[in-house]
């Protein structure tokens, strides 16, 4: 169900009410009885649909009911070693006889 706020016209104070869709909405303030007026405010951020998750993306992803941090996590003896970068080829220097 939506959480709905709204604001007094008197006392300018705020209260937010848990209500259906289908129920009317609230006129009168609990805290001074002056007339109500729903706010209507900015939605936060809204993730609908696939791909959100770390796992939409990746063929064979963990099965449903698991947590990555339950995942076993590999030791660092177990990772392989870093390819050793190509020594920088010292241009050739040219021969030249001083005859």
């Amino acid at each position: 169900m939506p959480t709905y706020e709204y604001e007094c016209q008197n006392c300018r104070e705020r209260h937010e009410a848990v209500q259906r869709f289908s129920d009317a909405p609230l006129t009168d303030c609990p805290r001074c009885g002056g007339p109500l007026r729903r706010v209507f405010s900015s939605v936060g951020i809204v993730f609908k649909g696939s791909g959100f998750y770390k796992t939409d993306s990746r063929p064979g992803g963990s099965p449903s009911g698991t947590t990555p941090s339950s995942a076993p996590t590999p030791s660092p003896a177990a990772e392989p070693a870093p390819a050793a970068a190509p020594a920088a080829a010292a241009p050739a220097a040219s021969a030249s006889s001083a005859d």
